[in-house]
């Protein structure tokens, strides 16, 4: 597995996402554990945060409305690191790759409507045990130039 450490500071980016009030509740209802039914995401069960999908009790709350589970950060952005491991330039056999990790900083919570614009860049590119390592880094701001998220994804390219 050769990677090619010309590309270390490659730019992905930007990709913008509207947050939705429903697809953010979908989510939440989904990582929650609750049951769906025919037309439903279901019930939420006792121990998911109303400020997550009750929009009347998220706005007595403390950030004064809905908020998003913090994991939905991954629906926009991992965007950098799929166009980076997708880069035809990087040669990368898709195949092989397996998703190592990931690794969110959450500044700031997100709300429905917030427009999101996520950057990327590739940080690192190194080989180890016969696998090749991509490191890319993100970062998410919001429609008022807020930093929101910053992520760290890394690649694993067997063989």
């Amino acid at each position: 597995m050769a990677l090619d450490k010309r590309f270390i500071g490659r730019e992905y980016g930007p990709y913008r996402y509207t947050l939705g009030e429903e697809k953010m509740r979908e989510f939440t209802l989904a990582l929650g554990g609750a049951k769906p039914g025919a037309g439903t995401p279901g019930e939420p069960p006792a121990h998911v945060s109303p400020l997550l999908h009750d929009a009347q009790a998220a706005k007595a709350g403390p950030h004064g409305g809905l908020i998003a589970f913090p994991s939905f950060a991954v629906v926009f952005a991992i965007r950098p690191f799929s166009a980076a491991i997708a880069d035809p330039e990087l040669n990368i056999n898709m195949q092989m790759v397996v998703h190592g990790e990931q690794d969110l900083e959450f500044l700031d919570v997100m709300r429905p409507g917030d427009v999101m614009t996520t950057t990327g860049r590739i940080a690192d590119l190194y080989e180890r045990a016969r696998m090749g390592f991509v490191i890319v880094t993100s970062e998410s701001r919001n429609q008022h130039g807020a930093l929101v998220v910053k992520g760290t994804w890394t690649a694993i390219v067997r063989g």
